[in-house]
């Protein structure tokens, strides 16, 4: 059993779109900035900013395995990022100018899987993946903005 869910957040950079775009079309960035990501593996780049890799995320405990890949690029303005196996999604990032910096806005539809809502109730862990998310946005502002790895102190704690 699994249940389907949505979250969309926003968040404003101090930066140029292409940067931001750069920075989150390479894999190895995103275990900088997405928490409870764990391990990426197998990348495949691709020169408009595709790409493809395998993935474990850990959601509730549970350490899930799966396969990330890119199914639309629109340089500097739009990516769809679909992910099947562990934790069936698709991350829908938007990237538009905003006075001299720009505007992220990231739509995530995701099915969580049974053996999540099996461990929590299924209101605990969609609470969970929107805090998961702004932290995410946050993490990758601050890296952004200052130039450096988002790290323990950009990542508020989770009781």
């Amino acid at each position: 059993m699994t249940t389907t869910k949505k979250l969309t957040r926003k968040i404003d950079i101090n930066a140029p779109v292409d940067r931001v775009f750069s920075f989150l079309t390479d894999p190895n960035h995103l275990l900088e900035v997405m928490p409870s990501l764990v391990e990426v593996a197998n990348i495949d780049k691709k020169a408009e900013g595709g790409h493809s890799f395998d993935y474990v995320y850990k959601m509730a405990g549970l350490r899930l395995h799966g396969h990330s890949a890119t199914s639309l690029v629109e340089k500097n303005k739009r990516i769809i990022v679909r992910n099947t196996g562990g934790v069936p999604s698709t991350f829908d990032y938007t990237y538009e100018p905003v006075g001299k910096g720009m505007r992220l806005t990231l739509t995530v539809d995701y099915s969580i899987p049974g053996a999540v809502i099996a461990k929590l109730a299924e209101p605990i862990v969609h609470r969970l993946n929107e805090h998961e998310a702004d932290l995410f946005l946050q993490n990758v502002k601050t890296r952004i903005e200052m130039g450096k790895p988002a790290g323990e102190e950009t990542r508020p704690s989770v009781h």
